[in-house]
């Protein structure tokens, strides 16, 4: 029997260049860091990297999750985000945009992005919707929008100009005073949107009125998510309708646990004047309802390849 000093040497591990993943491989890993750190960093790896980002299908879907803190940056995100249009090549059907953007932003993307079928804005205080950019994407399925206005003429032209839009999403701060009602969104949508198949109108300020509107017209709705809109007084036959009618209801006082969002209410007495949405009163009976998932891009520390001059970063 040979001796262990006599035995052979294991063979060397096997090394694999990550270089070699295929392309589609690596560009899905390249996607999952988000669209900052793809601009900012990842295309400057190396040239396979550079030409991966480079490519308009990588930009097929685009997503600008961020922390919020957007006066600290060291670029403008929303001249990226117009360079991100730009490589889509009028390939886009996807964008998230959070914490920055302007109706200019919006009319942007809606002038190179006839095929845009999913549109999400996220505390974008400085946009409010503008119709003109609405009505430029007819194959629009998805528009949802977080503390981010929207004027009811834009809720009608989305109705009139998307005739594909199956689910409309309007959430907002909910303020426990003064007390406001109004049905003036839920009635347009109930007008101009009757194709809908989800609805969710978080923390909205309309009344049963606005709601019996929307049962009425919305005869395609599945899921309608009520939750904050303590306006609404779900009791009797309309709470038996909303049973019978729709297969996912959410109501005023249910969990938000899985929201996604900071669901603390508005006291106007506190109120700071911040347009951020957060306030220190909650509602909610479980103190771990935060949910960071909409925020797992959000921390960068290092920009140590970011250049002085911004239109370098773009420089190919």
């Amino acid at each position: 029997m040979a001796s262990a000093s006599n035995s052979e040497p294991p063979p060397p591990e096997e090394t694999r260049n990550w270089l070699e993943l295929p392309r589609d491989l690596m560009a899905t890993i390249l996607h999952r860091v988000g669209a900052i750190e793809i601009l900012a960093n990842a295309k400057m790896v190396c040239t396979t990297w550079r030409r991966i980002c480079k490519e308009p299908a990588m930009w097929r879907v685009i997503d600008f999750r961020n922390s919020g803190d957007i006066e600290h940056m060291e670029y403008d995100p929303e001249k990226m985000a117009k360079h991100a249009v730009d490589l889509s090549c009028g390939q886009l059907v996807d964008i998230n945009i959070e914490h920055f953007g302007t109706d200019e932003l919006l009319e942007y993307i809606a002038d190179r992005s006839s095929q845009l079928r999913r549109l999400r804005l996220v505390q974008c205080n400085k946009c409010y919707v503008p119709s003109s950019a609405i009505k430029k994407l007819p194959l629009l399925e998805e528009l949802h929008l977080y503390y981010t206005e929207i004027p009811k003429d834009a809720i009608e032209t989305a109705g009139r100009c998307c005739p594909k839009l199956k689910s409309f999403k309007l959430n907002t701060q909910w303020y426990r005073r003064p007390h406001i009602e109004c049905d003036e969104e839920a009635l347009s949508i109930a007008k101009n949107m009757p194709q809908l198949c989800h609805l969710q109108l978080f923390g909205n300020r309309m009344t049963n009125n606005g709601l019996q509107a929307i049962l009425d017209s919305c005869c395609h709705l599945e899921s309608l998510d009520l939750r904050q809109c303590f306006n609404v007084n779900l009791k009797g036959d309309l709470a038996k309708r909303c049973t019978d009618q729709i297969k996912d209801m959410r109501h005023p006082f249910d969990s938000t646990d899985d929201y996604g969002f900071d669901a603390q209410i508005h006291d106007c007495e506190s109120f700071d004047g911040d347009s951020s949405g957060f306030s220190e009163i909650d509602i909610s009976s479980d103190p771990g309802y935060y949910d960071d998932e909409f925020y797992e891009y959000g921390d960068y520390d290092d920009y140590t390849l970011l250049f002085d001059d911004y239109t370098e970063l773009f420089d190919y």
